[in-house]
């Protein structure tokens, strides 16, 4: 693997880490309905204001959610709404979805050999 394919790949894992924690995948759900100020979120989540803003933190150093200063609030949004697409992905890997499909990306051709050292089934 070359390093530019290399260090997406690792800018990839930085942003699944980043939504890697169920408070986090909650507060994007709720960003996403619209902004909102700390105070807000701490009252929906069951933890102190410093682990909020900690994972808040979290999804801002990963580019998921942007932060304006309005007098002593800081108010979050979501920055990249297609995030929840990637949701309804998961969602449909829970739902057993993705195994259902034989045209899935990576799915090979029965009766087909591995390319690189040809074992497996021969094509007849």
């Amino acid at each position: 693997m070359d390093e530019g394919k290399k260090a997406l790949y690792h800018a990839r894992a930085r942003v699944l880490k980043a939504l890697a924690h169920p408070t986090r995948l909650w507060m994007v759900e709720k960003l996403a309905q619209g902004e909102h100020c700390v105070c807000e979120l701490l009252e929906t989540v069951d933890a102190d204001f410093s682990t909020v803003s900690k994972h808040l933190s979290v999804l801002k150093q990963a580019g998921i959610v942007d932060v304006q200063k309005r007098g002593k609030q800081m108010f979050y949004r979501l920055k990249v709404p297609c995030v929840l697409e990637f949701m309804g992905c998961i969602e449909a890997v829970l739902a057993g979805g993705a195994q259902d499909r034989p045209d899935a990306p990576g799915m090979t051709t029965p009766g087909k050999a591995c390319r690189r050292c040809g074992q497996g089934e021969k094509e007849l």
